[in-house]
């Protein structure tokens, strides 16, 4: 029973291993344009998207994309390291880090880890050290509930600046196909004597 255990705890690891946790990812990519992307540096095995329990809709999305071997995932990681990596129009580079343990919702028991429970009375010594702790965790929570507050705004604001900025690059790609598209480049490449093909 317990090698098995262990077997199935091995087996965790490894696809950990060959798994990049992938973030600032647009909204508008899906598991299909994920993919596409990544399988240029092999075979992506499966995408898992991390769910967004905020009320935001706007903000970068992550996922957890799971490579056939720990080579092809490492190399995701370090080209994205050393060069910016668009995806979907997106114009802040995504992201990849090694996955971690603790990223996954369904994992196995670690073989060996034994945790037991027990009621403390008032009484006992070790309960001013429980009620220390729990007042630590509240504190450490609601410290973290407000960092998360504050990094979605920024979030949100960037997301805000990213769209406009996508706004007007489309307006601009429409002004300058349109002036190409009408003749109107060629008309003014021509009244001030300049070789359109080389500028």
């Amino acid at each position: 029973m317990e090698s098995s255990a262990e077997a199935e705890y091995a087996a965790f690891e490894e696809k950990v291993r060959r798994t990049v946790y992938v973030d600032s990812l647009s909204p508008l990519v899906t598991e299909a344009v994920l993919k596409t992307a990544l399988n240029q540096f092999g075979n992506v095995c499966s995408v898992q998207f991390i769910p967004n329990y905020t009320d935001s809709k706007n903000i970068p999305r992550a996922a957890l994309v799971e490579m056939e071997n720990m080579k092809q995932a490492k190399q995701i990681v370090e080209e994205m390291a050393n060069f910016p990596f668009m995806m979907s129009g997106m114009p802040r580079p995504v992201r990849a880090r090694a996955a971690e343990v603790e990223m996954f919702d369904e994992r196995p028991r670690k073989p060996g880890r034994r945790i037991q429970c027990c009621w403390l009375d008032r009484t006992d010594p070790a309960f001013e050290v429980a009620k220390k702790i729990k007042h630590l965790v509240r504190k450490h929570a609601s410290e973290a509930s407000f960092l998360l507050k504050s990094q979605l705004a920024e979030e949100e604001k960037l997301a805000n600046q990213q769209s406009e900025t996508l706004k007007a690059n489309y307006k601009k790609h429409e002004l300058i196909e349109g002036v190409l598209t009408d003749g109107t480049a060629n008309r003014l490449a021509r009244r001030y004597n300049i070789n359109f093909m080389d500028a």
